[in-house]
């Protein structure tokens, strides 16, 4: 069966629900930002972008650039709760929906619905449909074979409209700019451009090879993207929602690293203890830092085991926060994410000197079990390691 994606997406998702909550709003020129002084662009109405606001734009220039916009402060809690809200209006037409990276983006597997709704092209509309009347959240939709082709098309119609992609991958990408491609680096791009290469027909000239003197080792990733290639499945609703991630707020912001360093050690331990419940560990762990001015930084490093242990956790974390943390700007919040999960089996070693090395691993856990059951029966502050108390932090 061919599989067929919808990608739903919501343009300016922010500015789209801060004009729910305020008809007032619809006419204006609105930059979602945070009201810091080093502040960038989140998100703006076409109305500011019209006026050449761009996202990541430092706050100053996108006020010159644009005098008359309205500049709101973010409000996530109210953008996760039209989220969900979306995700209610998607689940009954499919259950492989998988919320993408951004605010308003959603991809939709209908390959197998057709015999309940329809052609996915009727579904796509009759989603449209449902949106704008439940919602009144007007998305763009596309229709492809994968998630990276629907991801394309929908690009080329914002900020309203729908594509249905049945020509050859090949032939679709050829005649489009690079930048429209996602996953490709900046650096690559900037790197392609040196030799003159814009465009998809252009970059799908070189080999494996070829790419791999300007990409290195993401030649590979790069080369199937140019033609079209997509193999990852979307994933279930109850897989893609954010279970997996740990928040921690630090007030006032800081840029001291034992505040961050004790902001990590508790989203650790709550990370640690969900795993442990579940009888899991993570073989991936990310880390966001959201900055004062609004700029996010996100890194991921994978772990050789499955980790479950504090120490295992905190170790990897450790590392994860200094590949993420080179600005001096102060910091606001700190976020956790376990990935890759499987149950936590470690490949016993055929020679003695990693025995030391197991038998630690091994007392970690019991460890971090103990300090569990101490939660579980006096509470979850009678317990704390050092590093948690070097800062006053809240969730």
């Amino acid at each position: 069966m061919e599989r067929r994606i919808i990608h739903l997406n919501i343009a300016d998702f922010s500015v789209a629900v801060e004009r729910l909550l305020d008809s007032r709003l619809k006419t204006r020129a609105l930059i979602i930002a945070e009201p810091a002084s080093r502040a960038v662009v989140q998100d703006m109405s076409d109305e500011a972008y019209g006026e050449g606001v761009r996202k990541g734009m430092e706050l100053a220039t996108a006020r010159r650039r644009c005098r008359s916009a309205l500049v709101l402060s973010p409000k996530p809690e109210q953008y996760r709760r039209a989220m969900d809200r979306c995700l209610e209006t998607i689940l009954p037409y499919t259950p492989l929906v998988e919320r993408a990276s951004g605010s308003g983006h959603f991809y939709l597997d209908v390959s197998g619905v057709g015999r309940l709704f329809g052609p996915p092209q009727d579904i796509g509309r009759q989603l449209r449909r449902d949106m704008i009347r439940s919602l009144d959240l007007d998305p763009i939709w596309s229709l492809a074979p994968n998630k990276l082709l629907a991801k394309v098309a929908s690009r080329l119609v914002k900020p309203r409209g729908e594509y249905i992609l049945n020509q050859d991958p090949g032939a679709f990408l050829a005649p489009l700019s690079l930048k429209l491609l996602p996953g490709i680096a900046g650096a690559d791009l900037m790197r392609l451009n040196h030799v003159n290469i814009y465009r998809v027909d252009q970059a799908t000239a070189l080999t494996v090879q070829e790419l791999g003197l300007l990409c290195d080792r993401r030649a590979h990733c790069l080369y199937q993207r140019l033609r079209g290639i997509d193999t990852t499945p979307v994933l279930a609703a109850t897989q893609s929602r954010p279970e997996n991630i740990w928040h921690r707020l630090l007030t006032p912001d800081s840029n001291q690293e034992d505040a961050v360093r004790a902001s990590l050690t508790h989203l650790v331990q709550q990370a640690g203890t969900s795993l442990r419940q579940r009888g899991l560990g993570c073989r991936r762990l990310g880390i966001t830092l959201q900055y004062s001015d609004g700029l996010c930084v996100s890194r991921q490093k994978g772990a050789l085991q499955p980790l479950d242990d504090d120490a295992g956790l905190q170790r990897l974390a450790v590392d994860v926060l200094y590949r993420a943390w080179h600005r001096r700007v102060r910091l606001r919040r700190v976020s956790l994410q376990v990935l890759q999960l499987q149950h936590p089996v470690e490949q016993l070693s055929l020679f003695s000197c990693n025995t030391a090395i197991m038998r630690d691993r091994e007392r970690s856990r019991q460890l971090s079990r103990a300090m569990d059951a101490i939660r579980l029966r006096c509470g979850g502050e009678k317990i704390l390691r050092g590093s948690q108390m070097s800062a006053t932090v809240r969730p």
